[in-house]
Formats: C-alpha cells, structure tokens, sequence
C-alpha cells in the first residue's frame, strides 16, 4: 500500500468514528433529573379534580359515605331517647360547584359573584341563597326526620348569611331542622374545630345524643362529641 492510499484510508476511517459518534449522541436519550420532594402539580391536580367531579365518581362516592350514615341511623335511632344529626352545610348538605369552577378552584370571600365565567366572591355567591341540594345528604335529613332524629346544622358560614342561608336550605327540601349554628361575626378561629365541636358540646348538654355527624371536611368531625363520623368526599379545597 503506498502512502496517498494509507492517508486516504485514514481519513476515511476518521469521518466514519465523527459520523457514528454524532449518530450516538443524537439517538442517545438525554439525561433527566427531578426533584423528589417537589408537592404534586397544581395544574394536573386541578384537571385530576374536575375530571373526578365529572365523571360520576365523586357523586359515586359521595352517595357511598351517605348511604353508610343512613343505614346506621336506621340501627342506631330507636335505642336512643333523644338521638340528634349534625350536618354541615358547605359541600356537604350544599353544593358550591359553580363557584369553584368559575374562581378556578380559588377561595375569596370578597368581591361581587360574576357567574357563569367568574370571579366569583364566596360572600355574594352565599348571600344568593341559590345552593342545590347534594341529593345523597338530603336523603339522610329526610331518613333522619322519618325516624324522629333532631338533625341541627353546623357551618363556618357567618352569622350576617343566615337569613339567605336559611332561606337556600329550606328552598330545597331540609325543613323541619332544630337549629342551625353559624359563626359570630367578626370572629375568627385558629381552626374551624374550635367552633364546631364546642357547639356539638352543647347539643350534647342539652340531652342529645349525636349518632352521626357529617362533613365534607376532616375538621367538621374532628374533637369528639359524636358516636360517628362521616367524611364526604371534597378534594376541591381545603379548611383547615
């Protein structure tokens, strides 16, 4: 082999390691990296959200924990002399979905109620008094009722909404209640527990026996004063 040949096969060696570097590289797949302790994506949580709404599944599972608390105040009621429901109202006896959607799932409570498109304030959403009933919890007030259960109404909605609150809940079928206790205006609490379950407290001094309790949120049933709890779904927000 002379030397121009051995150069030339050199050369042609030389391009074809480039090409098959650059084919390598291009083909390879890129590194990654994440973050471990990076929360859930808002974004994708809200979307998870809305689809769970619209599907059917929350309903689904929401008339779940509702049919449980009818069965036992069905068992329950006949052995007590003076058995009583606590029901709340937000999300629970009340739906809010309107506004949720509309506020893209934010929590304001000033501002005027721009529906369908939003925003939407929650205090002027609530002072319409236009609420629909969530279907499963009316039928444990009626159950409740047909059984001779004293139901009450406890919610963290301020004492300047009863009017319209009162008005929305008889409107749509929850007649015939004891009492409904809503916050003192003006005040505020570390934690809606420190208003609820003192008010059950009372209920309970006045010779009551709270079978069941019912609420969307975790901080509606906690602190005692109830045989049982039940937790309806809400996966929308959050009171702590």
């Amino acid at each position: 082999m002379n030397k121009v040949t051995f150069v030339a096969r050199l050369a042609g060696l030389a391009s074809a390691a480039l090409l098959l570097a650059a084919c390598t590289s291009t083909t390879s797949p890129p590194s990654s990296e994440s973050v471990k302790s990076e929360p859930a994506n808002v974004g994708l949580n809200k979307l998870a959200a809305v689809k769970y709404h619209d599907s059917g599944t929350y309903m689904a599972d929401f008339a779940r924990v509702a049919a449980s608390a009818g069965d036992w105040l069905r068992q329950r009621a006949p052995q007590v002399s003076r058995p009583a429901l606590v029901l709340d109202i937000d999300d629970t006896s009340l739906t809010n979905w309107p506004v949720i959607v509309a506020n893209d799932f934010g929590r304001f409570s000033t501002g005027p109620c721009l529906l369908p498109d939003g925003p939407c304030g929650w205090t002027a959403w609530d002072q319409l008094g236009r609420d629909a009933p969530l279907e499963p919890t009316l039928e444990v007030f009626r159950t409740a009722r047909s059984l001779g259960v004293t139901v009450f109404f406890i919610s963290g909605r301020p004492e300047s909404q009863r009017a319209a609150t009162e008005r929305n809940v008889k409107a749509v079928g929850y007649e015939g209640y004891e009492h409904m206790y809503l916050t003192p205006d003006g005040m505020h609490y570390p934690t809606i527990v420190s208003f609820k379950a003192p008010t059950r407290q009372t209920i309970a001094a006045m010779g009551y026996t709270i079978i069941a309790n019912m609420g969307d949120q975790f901080s509606d049933l906690e602190g005692g004063f109830s045989e049982r709890t039940y937790k309806l779904p809400n996966p929308f927000y959050y009171i702590p």
